[in-house]
Order: structure tokens, then C-alpha cells, then sequence
């Protein structure tokens, strides 16, 4: 009689375990490559000196953070040179190794100007709009800022490098 309570058991355990369990496929995962597509920035128009971030807009343009020349180029995502913008300096629109881009939804470009230790602000075609932050470590203040992301609903993130964190800031 136990030996059938047992194997009694045991069946209604795995037909339990066989009704819990999902059929879910298991992910297959790929070792291919992507594909290479094209390159530029060597020579001409839109040359590189230390090319560090880059963005895309809703409209398919290419930013690019061209660090040593301290300036933004923006391409065609075919990269065909469109404008650059921006000269070693402190003033607006100038930057010292500028080292991450963004854009958001309305067509803006955030620019982390790290060694300024500063977010600029510009239009999609160059033009100044605002800036902050300083040298610090209170809130709004940067170390370093070597990255810059935007949100959905407009927020500007800033990977505040030396400082050791990420700050939050609307788009103003």
C-alpha cells in the first residue's frame, strides 16, 4: 500500500510540475557579427582628431564630439559632412575636449565640455542656447563631465566622471 501512495505521489508531483511549467522557447543566441556598413571622418570635410561621442537625431544626423579639435561635426547618416561648430576656448560655444553629445526630441544638442566641466546647450544647426554647471562637487557642479543622455520626457543626464555620479537636470 505505500509503494502505491509513493508512486501515487510521484505521479501527481510531475503531472503538478508538468502544469506549472511553460513551453516558453529558449532565446536562441547568435554569434554573427553585425554587418559593417560604411566608415568616415579621415579625410576633407568632417575629419577627425580624437572623435569621442556621437548621437543620432530623430531626422538620422550624426553628431560627433571631436575631442582634439575641440568642436561638434554633424553628418548625414551616410556621412556626408553637413557643419561643425565650436573652437578651443571657455566662451559660448567653445569647448575644452568636448567629450559627449546628445540630442532630444525637439532637436536639441547637449554637449559635455569636460575640461570647462559644463553642459552646453545648441540648436541642431550649432547655434548657443544656454549653459551650466562649473568645477565642483555640489549639485550642478562637474568634474569631469564625460557623458550626456536625454529622456523621453526631456530630462538631461550627465555622467559626472571625477565626481563619481550620474546628475539629473530638466532641459531648461
Amino acid at each position: 500500500m505505500r509503494k502505491v501512495l509513493f508512486l501515487g505521489a510521484l505521479v501527481a508531483a510531475g503531472v503538478l510540475l508538468a502544469a506549472c511549467t511553460t513551453a516558453e522557447p529558449t532565446p536562441t543566441l547568435t554569434s554573427a557579427a553585425p554587418a559593417f556598413l560604411l566608415k568616415w571622418g579621415n579625410s576633407g570635410d568632417g575629419q577627425f582628431r580624437g572623435p569621442n561621442g556621437v548621437a543620432t537625431d530623430a531626422q538620422g544626423n550624426v553628431y560627433v564630439a571631436d575631442l582634439r579639435n575641440h568642436r561638434i561635426q554633424k553628418f548625414t547618416s551616410t556621412g556626408q559632412f553637413i557643419t561643425e561648430w565650436g573652437r578651443q576656448g571657455s566662451g559660448d560655444g567653445e569647448f575644452d575636449d568636448p567629450d559627449g553629445v546628445a540630442t532630444d526630441a525637439q532637436g536639441n544638442v547637449y554637449v559635455a565640455d569636460r575640461r570647462n566641466s559644463r553642459i552646453q546647450k545648441f540648436t541642431s544647426t550649432g547655434q548657443f542656447i544656454t549653459k551650466w554647471g562649473r568645477e565642483g562637487s555640489g549639485d550642478g557642479q562637474f568634474n569631469g563631465p564625460f557623458g550626456v543622455s536625454t529622456d523621453g520626457q526631456g530630462n538631461v543626464y550627465v555622467a559626472d566622471t571625477f565626481n563619481n555620479r550620474i546628475q539629473k537636470f530638466t532641459s531648461a
